[in-house]
């Protein structure tokens, strides 16, 4: 069984052992936003929805609770989980938060090239530590009452085990780990000013590690069987590139989800301070990332506010997917920003349309969307490239993979072949494969692959586009560039 824990969705799917979906639940939990820029869940109702998902994937298989070998399960990286001293939830931030901008560019300012050498990464407004410094400096009551930092998948184990474990693909994703070793360290807690944190951390497992077993209580609760293995599971990138079908060095994986995921997997991180953060899933198996909040979300902002209008739309998505299809490319098209959750560049960018004509159409304002979230994701790759990570092929996945039109869009504006996997839920079926290796079913990631993994399809780009999106990018860029100050106003 795979879990897949996202900022609002969590999923329970079981798959055979060739990696064919039997049963999948799904459940939508609520975002609260109590404050501009603050975006938060309750743990409580994750671990009820998880509960469910679980329960109803089971009966929905028709299978006995025991015939599951092992659980995987995946979470969004980042955000904070904070759980007291009895493993009470005492606050559940998400990575789509933007509280920590102050705390970030005073750490950046004060430490940041000491944490970079450290944790390759250097402190942004959702990154987990600089939200428990926030936590620190603007809730002390509550910091004070803190028990243990976990990530979300890390709760979900824990309500699963009752065991307090977190896994290295998070923890180093998060930046609380000394890279490229892995391994917890003072110093670097001492630098983002929380030197009195290091009790809070969890004990630390390897991703596909057997990190506990399904306790009695979770049992009654979920309908699985008490004793099934959980591993330590991953940071969901991780995860939604194995069920993609990638997991070796040079291989590449773009995530178009709620965040954009742009990743080349290596032996080695790569040490450069353009490139977001490296984040390491086992001996000499790191994957190198540069990322934003900005991909797929844009979009599902666009569905639900509006075309959905209330739910009367049966087919929200098919809809936008069709008037896209509708429209021929012209170097006079809108264009969009996709900053609806800030960007990698600033909290404080903003999303937009630009240029709209009176003869554009919702066809036009679709696919500057589409096609803004691909420039974002382009720009993440030339990071990437000028810090020597390269790659001549890709492995699209994420909700925006299964549309018919995005993913051509991709091929045609990076100018590389990419391929969808035949698996929809990748990040579940990613933590399955790991739970595959935990268990002694498979002996390493890339057997669990080949037995479970297969593409679907794959996009050619082509040739004539090039020069069109070569001049909408630039555009793209320079109307960035233009709009800067005006961001930086407030």
């Amino acid at each position: 069984m795979g879990l897949d824990a996202g900022n609002t969705v969590i999923k329970a799917v079981l798959f055979d052992l060739e990696g064919r979906q039997i049963a999948m639940h799904a459940l939508d939990g609520r975002s609260s936003t109590p404050q501009p820029g603050h975006v938060e869940r309750d743990l409580n109702e994750l671990w009820a929805n998880a509960c469910v998902a679980i329960r109803t994937c089971i009966e929905s298989a028709g299978i006995e609770p025991s015939q599951i070998a092992a659980i995987g399960c995946a979470g969004h990286g980042n955000g904070l989980y904070l759980l007291d001293g009895s493993g009470a939830p005492l606050i559940g931030i998400q990575s789509l938060d933007t509280r920590g901008q102050r705390v970030a560019a005073e750490l950046g300012d004060a430490s940041g090239d000491a944490l970079h050498a450290l944790c390759l990464q250097k402190p942004w407004s959702a990154q987990t530590p600089t939200l428990l410094a926030w936590v620190r400096q603007n809730l002390p009551e509550l910091y004070a009452e803190a028990g243990t930092l976990l990530l979300c998948k890390d709760f979900i184990n824990f309500r699963l085990t009752g065991e307090l474990t977190s896994d290295s693909s998070d923890m180093s994703g998060c930046g609380l780990l000394r890279m490229p070793d892995c391994a917890y360290d003072d110093t670097l807690l001492d630098l983002y000013g929380l030197s009195d944190a290091r009790p809070l951390l969890p004990r630390l497992v390897d991703p596909s590690e057997i990190a506990g077993r399904v306790s009695a209580g979770a049992a009654d609760q979920t309908g699985l069987a008490e004793g099934t293995p959980v591993i330590g599971g991953f940071f969901d990138v991780v995860s939604s590139a194995m069920g993609s079908g990638v997991v070796a060095p040079g291989e590449a994986s773009i995530i178009v989800g709620t965040w954009s995921i742009n990743q080349v997997f290596s032996s080695a991180p790569v040490v450069n301070d353009s490139v977001f953060m490296a984040a390491g899933f086992g001996p000499e198996r790191f994957v190198n990332i540069d990322s934003s909040a900005t991909s797929a979300a844009n979009l599902e902002w666009y569905v639900r506010e509006f075309v959905e209008r209330g739910g009367h739309h049966p087919d929200p998505f098919g809809h936008c997917n069709a008037r896209v299809a509708e429209v021929v490319p012209a170097e006079d098209d809108p264009l969009f920003h996709p900053f609806l959750y800030g960007s990698g560049e600033g909290a404080e960018f903003r999303a937009g349309f630009y240029g709209i004509a009176g003869w554009h159409t919702e066809g036009h304002l679709l696919r500057a969307l589409m096609e803004g979230v691909m420039f974002e994701h382009r720009r993440h790759i030339e990071t990437l490239k000028r810090a020597g990570v390269c790659f001549d092929h890709a492995a699209l996945s994420g909700g925006g993979s299964r549309s018919p039109v995005w993913p051509q869009m991709f091929a045609d504006g990076i100018q590389v072949p990419v391929c969808v996997a035949e698996a929809q839920e990748t990040g579940a079926l990613g933590a399955a494969i790991g739970a595959g290796v935990g268990a002694g079913i498979f002996d390493t990631y890339e057997s669990g692959i080949a037995a479970m993994t297969r593409v679907s399809a794959s996009y050619k780009p082509d040739p004539a586009m090039a020069a069109h999106y070569e001049a909408r990018y630039r555009r793209y860029l320079d109307l960035r560039d233009a709009m800067r100050p005006f961001w930086a106003r407030g």
